[in-house]
């Protein structure tokens, strides 16, 4: 855990939760009372019709592939030691789009597929920061 060196996400108040739930293993999302939508990244005022009537509900980790790149060349130094990896956008059941990493899979596109089941996992990167990233559905 020690030898992390990608850039950590920063923990503020209205995500203070999300956080504290990945580090259990548990991926939460913000809901809206008013217009029903569920939606990432958590923040207190639905992005669709800008209510602040939004709660807490746990995800099933389960979604699919809607997009994914294969990178091979690190954008900044600290990526460049961590290539290559899958970055990957994921369906998730309840309807929000989630940016993360692909992991447990072959990097090429003979075992990635767009719309294939995927299931959350978590990386425990610091001893006070986990990351859900996604795997192929068991």
């Amino acid at each position: 855990m020690a030898d992390y060196k990608l850039p950590l996400p920063t923990k503020q108040p209205e995500s203070d939760f999300y956080w504290e739930k990945a580090q259990a293993h548990e991926l939460w999302l913000r809901k809206c009372n008013t217009c029903g939508d569920a939606y990432f990244y958590p923040r207190d005022i639905c992005p669709k019709c800008y209510s602040n009537d939004v709660s807490w509900i746990q995800a099933s980790g389960k979604g699919t592939l809607h997009a994914y790149s294969i990178v091979e060349r690190g954008p900044i130094p600290p990526f460049r030691d961590a290539v290559p990896y899958v970055a990957a956008l994921i369906d998730l059941d309840e309807g929000p789009r989630m940016p993360t990493n692909l992991v447990g899979v072959e990097f090429d596109d003979e075992h990635i597929k767009i719309g294939m089941a995927v299931e959350v996992t978590f990386d425990e990167v610091t001893d006070e920061v986990t990351l859900p990233k996604f795997k192929p559905a068991s």
